[in-house]
């Protein structure tokens, strides 16, 4: 099974991932694909390269670049894994090329957040912290250059995250729990 957590930056998708490593399952983390990308240009981490990066991959690669990308990754852990994560699918194309791959294997699971919680997370963050003007910027790039309202609006289960860490845990548990339990 390759589950893929989709949903809007600040809804919880890497929190998402952690809970699936805690059962160690692996993750292939797409923004990761783009942070080394911006690394080996010798750029600084900065919204503004992370966002030209994504996007000049995407221009080179095609929509789903990160999913091209991530493939032979994905493949090769899938063989040494019952279950793989994907922490951020973005793009419906990615979503497309992921299916194709890996027809009803591939699981999408959608992580909602209110707008305002989002924004509130993702400048209090400690890593890659934003302005909300930064959010907001963002959020309008991903819904207008990526494709990223697909995924999630197709996603095959949802969590949502607009209360405490502990039951967005307790959720993230139930909704884990199902996944198995329907691939035995």
């Amino acid at each position: 099974m390759i589950i893929a957590a989709v949903g809007m930056p600040g809804s919880g998708k890497s929190v998402f991932a952690e809970e699936l490593r805690r059962r160690s399952i692996p993750n292939v983390y797409f923004g990761g694909l783009v942070l080394q990308e911006v690394k080996a240009r010798g750029l600084p981490g900065t919204p503004e390269n992370e966002r030209l990066v994504r996007e000049q991959l995407r221009e080179r690669w095609g929509m789903d670049a990160m999913a091209q990308l991530a493939l032979p990754v994905l493949r090769q852990k899938r063989t040494e894994y019952a279950a793989v994560g994907i922490d951020g699918l973005y793009s419906f194309s990615e979503y497309k090329t992921l299916k194709n791959e890996f027809g009803s294997d591939l699981v999408l699971v959608g992580i909602v957040t209110p707008r305002g919680l989002r924004y509130q997370r993702l400048t209090e963050r400690d890593v890659r912290p934003l302005t909300l003007f930064e959010a907001q910027e963002r959020d309008l790039a991903e819904i207008e250059n990526l494709e990223k309202g697909g995924p999630i609006a197709i996603a095959d289960h949802y969590v949502v995250n607009d209360g405490t860490m502990e039951k967005f845990h307790a959720d993230t548990e139930k909704l884990l729990g199902i996944l198995f339990a329907n691939k035995n």
